[in-house]
């Protein structure tokens, strides 16, 4: 017998198990009660005819089925939460959801400042603002808008290149006061850098310009880019930072500036069938012009 077709409700709370670990953290999640969530688990289970979960000292771990279908059961996910982003607004008019994904820091300590006088000028348009370092994929419209610091690779894409964004090495004033400036990259040795844990991609971009780097070479060690920026702010020591950010705080000093500079570049992206939706135009451009600005800064 086939499997009947399940409600898309049950493939919601599936998800939200999977994300939470057990049926009280989902119930917290969807503001549901925690027999619903159950009564959701079950029905799912008997349509597609094998089990989900199976209890763990840990919570509930799902199962090799369970694990199969979860790639499946997201792309639903950011299919139906398109279907209402669409359905929120009219081609014609800036009004409903635009959903932009960027990298942390270019999410947290640039976007907002832009995104305000849009929001001003067109009330109707509601922003969904992810902050992420993965890549999402405009094709499945997991986002509308993406903010890329390499070039967008999707076929069927419309990809605005911002600029390139420069880089340099940053301390707080007081660090420097305490532990004196580094006058050559050698000089780095004795000082607390501030660098990566575990990403090995951009472990070899600086070792592409510094020399070999080994994660032991840093005081600190975070994947995490506020937390790396919040470091520098805080005085903890000498890392990488975005120059335009740096020169918002007075505290902050570079260092080795004829020794280390590098660039990160810059793209707005989005599925080429967005370019006649009023909303996601709307935001696309203003999201351009003052990333262009930034740049420039």
């Amino acid at each position: 017998m086939a499997p009947s077709e399940p409600n898309w409700d049950h493939y919601r709370t599936f998800l939200a198990v999977l994300k939470e670990g057990s049926l009280s953290g989902a119930a917290r999640a969807l503001g549901l009660a925690q027999p619903t969530v159950g009564r959701h688990i079950e029905a799912l289970e008997q349509a597609l005819g094998f089990s989900l979960f199976v209890r763990s000292p840990h919570g509930l771990a799902p199962t090799e089925g369970a694990r199969q279908l979860m790639p499946y059961v997201e792309a639903l996910a950011s299919t139906a939460a398109a279907v209402l982003r669409t359905a929120s607004g009219q081609a014609g008019e800036a009004r409903g959801a635009v959903r932009v994904t960027a990298s942390e820091v270019i999410g947290a300590e640039v976007l907002p400042a832009i995104l305000g006088p849009v929001r001003e000028a067109h009330p109707e348009l509601a922003v969904e603002l992810v902050l992420s370092n993965r890549i999402e994929n405009l094709l499945t419209r997991e986002a509308d808008i993406a903010v890329r610091m390499v070039p967008p690779d999707q076929d069927a894409l419309i990809a605005r290149h911002i600029g390139e964004i420069p880089l340099g090495f940053f301390a707080r004033k007081d660090y420097l006061e305490r532990h004196g400036a580094p006058r050559s990259l050698a000089d780095l040795a004795r000082h607390a850098l501030i660098g990566f844990d575990r990403d090995e991609s951009s472990i070899r971009a600086f070792a592409a310009r510094l020399g070999p780097i080994d994660r032991n070479m840093f005081a600190l060690r975070t994947d995490n880019q506020l937390a790396h920026l919040a470091a520098i702010r805080a005085g903890f020591g000498i890392g990488v930072c975005q120059v335009s950010l740096a020169k918002r705080d007075p505290s902050l000093v570079r260092v080795l500036r004829d020794q280390f500079a590098a660039t990160l570049g810059a793209w707005v992206a989005m599925h080429e069938d967005l370019k006649e939706t009023r909303r996601c135009r709307v935001v696309f451009d203003a999201l351009a012009e003052g990333l262009r600005a930034y740049v420039r800064s």
